[in-house]
């Protein structure tokens, strides 16, 4: 059975706070990567497909979407909690246009255009890896369709990038969504860990991609290794004074991890440079070896 695309909706309403320092200047789906603002590659590639509806879900610098919506006749819709939950809160606030939906991360990124403007089943996007990672990896039966997913493993296909709802699958898991929603455990709780609990009544398929087709640029290193120009030139006034004060390049420094407070909020970020570790701080700009 095919099912004709309704819509798309893209979630860019979280932190991104492994994506220090930059993230904390610029939201991570509005960042260039070769030359293209990575959300509206995103939206041109989804125009392409004859898909009309796209649905963005904002939430920290929410003002910087904005423009989109004049840009591309999109639709923007807030999510005020984003601070104080996971992905499933963008759900929530989107799920009056959730039917026959792609559901795709804001800062995703394809080098081919992966949208169509039918789709066959639903299904969860997965790429192939040998080495040992932290990503969530699947387990299908003889039809595909996924059975159980592990974090953590080597040796096999792991989710990554857009997904597609047919609409019963859609009911179905905003029927999940609505009796879990309000619970205190499920404010961390991105939405595929409700699918992940649910798989008995959630059916979704495998849709395999060879891993030069999705990226996800979760750090600045990362990011660097796809685009060669942000190992020099990121255009980050933190990362132009971190290199003035500490008298290397841009490309001596790597390694940045996020410091977070006792309410989970990003304050800084630790990176080394020269075989020495530093703890820089957003708020005095400080400096500190470590």
């Amino acid at each position: 059975m095919k099912y004709k695309v309704d819509n798309a909706i893209i979630t860019a309403a979280g932190l991104a706070s492994r994506f220090a320092p930059i993230s904390q200047e610029t939201h991570k789906a509005l960042i260039k990567v070769n030359g293209e603002v990575i959300i509206e590659r995103k939206i041109r590639q989804l125009q392409a497909a004859g898909i009309k509806e796209i649905i963005v879900t904002v939430g920290y610098m929410k003002e910087k979407f904005y423009y989109l919506a004049e840009k591309f006749g999109i639709i923007i819709i807030e999510n005020n909690e984003y601070a104080t939950r996971n992905n499933s809160s963008s759900i929530y606030v989107a799920k009056d246009y959730i039917k026959n939906s792609y559901i795709c991360a804001a800062d995703d990124y394809f080098p081919d255009n992966p949208f169509n403007a039918e789709e066959e089943e639903s299904f969860y996007s997965v790429i192939y890896e040998d080495k040992a990672t932290d990503e969530w990896y699947v387990e299908t039966d003889s039809e595909d369709f996924i059975t159980k997913v592990t974090i953590g493993g080597e040796k096999g296909w792991y989710m990554i990038g857009h997904v597609f709802w047919s609409e019963s699958f859609s009911k179905k898991m905003l029927e999940v969504l609505e009796s879990e929603y309000h619970k205190k455990e499920t404010y961390q709780k991105y939405w595929e860990t409700l699918y992940i609990e649910h798989l008995d009544v959630l059916h979704m398929k495998t849709k395999c991609y060879d891993s030069d087709k999705i990226y996800e640029f979760d750090t600045l290193d990362e990011l660097r290794e796809y685009d060669k120009q942000y190992q020099n030139n990121s255009n980050s006034p933190i990362m132009e004074s971190l290199a003035l004060r500490l008298n290397c390049k841009e490309q001596d420094m790597s390694k940045f991890i996020p410091v977070k407070n006792e309410q989970g909020e990003a304050i800084g970020c630790t990176f080394s440079c020269h075989d020495e570790s530093y703890r820089y701080r957003y708020d005095d700009q400080s400096i500190m070896k470590i």
